[in-house]
């Protein structure tokens, strides 16, 4: 596996993840998704090494998918939950951080509702000067890098099954539809497919898709203008963003990160941005629908397309989502051994 082109200690963003990197983790992943295929589905490579899932927020897929990632390579696992945690009690973040480093943790996988917690445990570490890595699964509005890189390796399998790579969804038109606001899964897929080369194209209500998030990503690239980048388009109908896409990610309403009434209804959000076979003819006729889940079924997308699977991607998400998330550890744990 191609661990010689690796040199990231932390994976926190992908703002800044280069072609290369990209490419290491696709075809890692590849690797363990033949491993993934075989009747024994474990290999030794992290053995010996602890892997922490310190999810200070609740999540199924994520956290399940993480813990099976490590357990297939052999790492021993830690679980936390806030709730059942000493930070009932008033223990502080990092102070958890450290109790979990003192009992040997190799690699800690943080998930937080507030942006830039994973950011404040891998300060810690460098800070301690301990050779703990801190892998992003999720903070708050920001990013979820392993999600994005997922997707990606979905996308990219099904153009090339053999050869997964970034350079495949060049010129590709995907369409991101829904609460992109509060989304840190389409923050970290835009950097994904830009880097790519894809055309990106955003599509939500007003409410759910101000100027400003174009100006946040300015921000972010140093890019001081409206359009960040010729291969980024806002969009407040559905429909020029469907218009002959190749790939379709529709993203669920965070009604428990919304502040304010931001949607006159489920109903009327659903007529006007819910996915549908119907609005699809717009797209090209091999259109492929993607979605992050859980998934809000007639809201986002209908039941019934959600289920077919001559369109639908959003199971083979959650299996592309073990091969990835070992590739993410594998690439983080295989300096320490």
């Amino acid at each position: 596996m191609p661990t010689n082109t690796w040199n990231r200690h932390h994976i926190l963003s992908l703002a800044d993840f280069t072609t290369t990197e990209y490419d290491t983790v696709l075809q890692t992943a590849a690797s363990f998704q033949e491993v993934l295929s075989r009747r024994t589905k474990k290999v030794p490579t992290l053995q010996g090494q602890v892997v922490a899932n310190l999810f200070f927020e609740s999540s199924t897929r994520t956290r399940s998918s993480f813990e099976l990632a490590a357990k297939r390579l052999s790492a021993d696992t830690l679980n936390f939950a806030a709730a059942t945690s000493s930070m009932t009690k008033g223990e502080t973040i990092l102070d958890t951080a450290k109790t979990y480093l003192a009992m040997g943790t190799d690699i800690m996988v943080v998930r937080h509702r507030e942006a830039g917690v994973p950011n404040a445990i891998a300060a810690e570490m460098d800070r301690l000067g301990v050779r703990v890595s801190v892998l992003n699964a999720g903070d708050g509005q920001h990013e979820h890098p392993s999600q994005a890189l997922l997707d990606l390796f979905t996308i990219s399998t099904l153009i090339d099954p053999a050869s997964p790579r970034l350079e495949l969804l060049k010129g590709k038109k995907i369409a991101i539809v829904g609460d992109i606001l509060h989304s840190r899964v389409a923050r970290s897929n835009i950097w994904s497919l830009i880097a790519s080369g894809a055309e990106v194209h955003l599509a939500a209500p007003p409410t759910l898709l101000p100027k400003l998030f174009a100006e946040y990503i300015s921000e972010e690239t140093e890019v001081r203008s409206y359009s960040p980048t010729p291969q980024l388009f806002l969009h407040w109908q559905l429909e020029p963003a469907l218009q002959d896409a190749d790939f379709v990610m529709t993203l669920r309403l965070q009604k428990e990160r919304m502040t304010a009434h931001l949607l006159p209804s489920l109903r009327e959000y659903h007529q006007l941005f819910g996915i549908t076979r119907t609005k699809l003819q717009l797209c090209k006729p091999n259109v492929k629908v993607l979605h992050p889940g859980p998934v809000n079924r007639g809201v986002e997308i209908s039941s019934e397309l959600m289920d077919d699977p001559e369109f639908s991607l959003i199971q083979s998400q959650v299996t592309s989502g073990i091969a990835v998330r070992m590739a993410l550890l594998y690439l983080l744990g295989s300096g320490k051994a």
